[in-house]
């Protein structure tokens, strides 16, 4: 069975981004996908056991809430630290970035988050609008019709993207290789 990390990277474990990643598991679980959410704490023990996971997962989807107009700490801190730990295992896989804020700050959010995902050369995977949710508590997030509806899309999206991407290789389309990292400087 294909299964997709869903990554938590709020400082309370079960709040609102956690309500926003269980929508997106919950989409995934319906087309056959396992899921798994984590709460991403930037612990050694935590980002290689992640980075292990990494190996043998068919997606990924990070989660944040905005806390000064920006991802938090823990999750930026755990991004860091699984770039360097397992950010290979992460090439074409699909990924998404979900925000979860009271009121704003969650376009600046979801922009930190995707460059993790970007330069990784993961395959993004968007829904039919940002992929944030509003609410300054579960219940406020499970008022956010539109928020959630952003969710399910997401998950559906990923699913079905998974399937092609296993219909191709199962059709013996293989994934293009990547040259050597050109790096350019400026200052001599």
């Amino acid at each position: 069975m294909m299964k997709v990390l869903l990554l938590n990277g709020s400082r309370r474990e079960k709040c609102c981004t956690y309500t926003a990643l269980t929508e997106v598991a919950a989409a995934l679980n319906s087309r056959g996908i396992g899921t798994e959410v984590i709460h991403a704490v930037p612990t050694e023990d935590t980002v290689a056991s992640v980075a292990e996971k990494l190996k043998e997962a068919d997606g990924l989807v990070i989660g944040s809430p905005v806390y000064w107009a920006s991802p938090s700490g823990e999750m930026v801190s755990f991004l860091d630290k699984l770039s360097a730990a397992g950010g290979a295992y992460l090439k074409h896989k699909p990924a998404a970035a979900v925000a979860s804020a009271r009121r704003a700050g969650t376009t600046a959010t979801l922009d930190v988050l995707l460059k993790y995902l970007e330069y990784h050369q993961t395959l993004i995977v968007s829904s039919n609008y940002w992929n944030m949710v509003h609410g300054n508590s579960p219940e406020e997030v499970k008022q956010d019709a539109e928020g959630l509806q952003i969710m399910h899309v997401l998950g559906a999206n990923m699913a079905w993207l998974l399937k092609c991407l296993e219909a191709g290789r199962k059709a013996g389309i293989e994934a293009p290789e990547t040259p050597p990292k050109v790096f350019t400087n400026f200052i001599r």
